[in-house]
């Protein structure tokens, strides 16, 4: 089992908190960036690497003061406020370590199997391996039929397309990939889905990533429901 995750948690949390950065914002009392962390220990990671950007220091004496799983190590990476994702990844490589490494974001909660997917990184041999996703749309659609007709709605389909759903697992080499000035999803990814070394594992199970309040009311009423699908059993 690959040892090592990264969270990416440099962003901010306008949208949510204001001055707050967004991995800090809580669900169920705790920040989100703990129950993203909690997701890999449950499942046997015993290294975490916060890669810190925003308010750095804030996530730092959180992170220091917080309660982990026994055996879990926890560090901080202050990426610098405003480097984009491929560059805090570089950043923190050396906290990193040299081996294979899970990277997810610090907003976006799952019960996906990291077992599942490092099986399906094995069997692809590629650099990468992507879970993707297929979100619920935040509205009902109108069915149409070949006169363009409304013949009913469906109420928050699931959406038609695969979109990236963090829970990568990457190679060592991708660090080749990236530069301080690279978005990980745009150049880096790219490259290597053009050169046929990125996989992707599908997750149809629960995932939801937090945006706005909306976003954060619902994962709150799930946690607070005791029905959270991304808590450890």
């Amino acid at each position: 089992m690959v040892d090592t995750v990264a969270i990416l948690c440099g962003g901010r949390g306008t949208r949510l908190a204001g001055e707050l950065p967004k991995p800090l914002v809580e669900i169920g009392g705790r920040p989100i960036v703990w129950h993203v962390a909690s997701i890999f220990a449950a499942q046997g990671v015993r290294r975490v690497v916060l890669l810190t950007g925003y308010r750095a220091g804030l996530v730092a004496a959180w992170a220091a003061g917080a309660t982990w799983p026994e055996g879990v190590a926890v560090q901080c990476v202050d990426t610098d406020e405003d480097t984009p994702t491929g560059g805090r990844v570089l950043a923190g490589a050396q906290a990193i370590g040299p081996g294979r490494f899970f990277l997810t974001y610090g907003d976006g909660v799952a019960d996906v199997s990291l077992r599942a997917l490092e099986a399906a990184h094995a069997r692809a041999g590629t650099l990468a391996t992507m879970t993707v996703v297929r979100p619920e749309l935040p509205f009902g659609v109108a069915v149409l039929d070949g006169q363009d007709r409304v013949t009913g709605f469906r109420e928050k389909p699931v959406a038609a397309e695969w979109v990236n759903g963090g829970f990568l697992l990457l190679e060592p080499a991708v660090l080749g990939y990236l530069s301080p000035d690279s978005v990980l999803e745009r150049e880096p990814l790219q490259r290597l889905a053009e050169e046929g070394r990125l996989q992707a594992f599908r997750h149809a199970g629960f995932w939801a990533c937090m945006d706005t309040h909306k976003d954060a009311t619902a994962l709150n009423a799930l946690w607070d429901s005791g029905r959270a699908p991304w808590a450890a059993k």
